[in-house]
């Protein structure tokens, strides 16, 4: 079983100090503003935030991690997320969906060109998955890339929805899904493709107008007519849908780890607030309607905690070879299932233990009401883990 180390706390406290200091004091105004500090992404970058997982040849510091590499990258998710959800995704989807398919899929080509600014965090990266008609669904995906070899060029044409750090100043790629042929079988051969900001035919849409993580930056994406070199495949031409859903692996329990930095958030909150909010002469948390459900809140934080962090260490444990990718998967699908619901429910808790005050966008558990549903969808939905879990049982679906 897993145990955190004194270097993981001692980890967690730089990071806590970080989010407080750094984060903290602007939130409230970028998420009334919708605006995205890209000024801030460099700023963790030199914390080291981006590069917890990468070589030192990369600028990144895996070789100093002990062993546990991901486990921090999950602490540094959870603290980030407590103070703001919009910049914990930051971070997640930067490392999660940015840098990781280039690490685990890139040539060395690849990996020299991007993952030292991307570490730094000079730039971010996004991975374009999810379409109008194919989310859950991904074999559906109806963007296409024909090669040209007479140009020696991928040809791309489609769209794509909800694709995080897409369109910010700093954005220098993201890889995208596409359909490059037939398989024997008559499926869909999925394969992916690094599409660089600003190449010709590839446009940016505008930012959405979200109900939460307004700080984080999403857009939707299109191409027409969008041609890449054809060096610029990433990972084996159809391995594409192989490689998403091991990214999605390690997505899962990097949203766990935001999901618990907000039950931790509000589990203080309520806390904090039952004790000091006075109603007919005495604090409200002296009234068990009160007190009971604060009371459930320490409960979800400690299950939501432990689910977690084994699903990470197990993920440390399986880059060590001691654990397999199925033990992973399935621990990954548990702990996002059950982190991302109690988020919810423990938004729904705070903000009635608040009252209408939970109801004013100066507290801000009104913001972290309004980011939570997001974590029951993004990263495969609840429907989709109880599926992943059910057909590890065995049950015929």
């Amino acid at each position: 079983m897993y145990e955190l180390s004194k270097d993981h706390e001692d980890f967690r406290a730089v990071v806590r100090e970080f989010a407080t200091e750094a984060v903290e004091p602007h939130v409230a105004q970028w998420d009334r503003d919708h605006h995205f500090p890209a000024d801030l992404v460099p700023r963790m970058g030199e914390l080291g935030l981006f590069g917890l997982v990468v070589p030192e040849a990369y600028g990144g510091s895996l070789e100093h991690s002990e062993g546990g590499a991901f486990t921090s990258l999950c602490l540094a998710i959870e603290e980030l997320g407590r103070v703001d959800q919009s910049i914990g995704i930051t971070l997640s989807a930067g490392v999660g969906l940015g840098i990781n398919p280039i690490l685990t899929y890139g040539t060395d080509a690849q990996k020299e060109r991007f993952l030292p600014d991307l570490v730094a965090g000079r730039a971010l990266a996004g991975f374009g998955l999810t379409e109008p008609d194919a989310g859950s669904d991904a074999g559906a995906t109806r963007t296409k890339a024909v090669l040209d070899e007479d140009a020696g060029e991928w040809v791309v044409d489609g769209a794509k929805s909800f694709i995080t750090n897409s369109g910010t100043d700093i954005t220098s790629v993201v890889t995208v899904t596409a359909r490059t042929g037939t398989t024997a079988e008559g499926r869909p051969e999925i394969s992916a493709v690094m599409v660089p900001s600003g190449t010709a035919g590839f446009t940016v849409e505008p930012p959405y107008d979200k109900l939460g993580w307004n700080i984080s930056d999403t857009h939707g994406l299109s191409f027409d007519g969008c041609r890449v070199p054809a060096d610029h495949l990433l990972g084996e031409r159809g391995q594409g849908f192989r490689q998403f859903l091991k990214t999605l692996d390690d997505g899962r329990i990097a949203i766990s780890a935001l999901a618990l930095g907000l039950v931790v958030r509000m589990r203080e909150e309520a806390t904090a607030y039952a004790t000091q909010r006075t109603a007919f002469g005495r604090p409200i948390g002296s009234n068990q309607g009160v007190a009971f459900p604060v009371a459930d809140l320490s409960v979800m934080e400690e299950a939501a905690r432990l689910l977690t962090y084994r699903a990470a260490w197990l993920k440390d444990e399986h880059e060590a070879g001691r654990r397999s990718a199925q033990e992973v998967a399935q621990a990954a699908s548990k702990a996002k299932l059950y982190t991302s619901e109690a988020a919810v429910t423990a938004t729904r808790i705070a903000t009635q233990v608040f009252g209408g005050n939970g109801f004013m966008e100066e507290y801000p558990v009104a913001r972290f009401y309004r980011d939570a549903k997001i974590l029951e969808i993004g990263e495969g939905t609840s429907e989709v883990q109880r599926m992943v879990l059910a057909k590890a049982m065995g049950l015929p679906l």
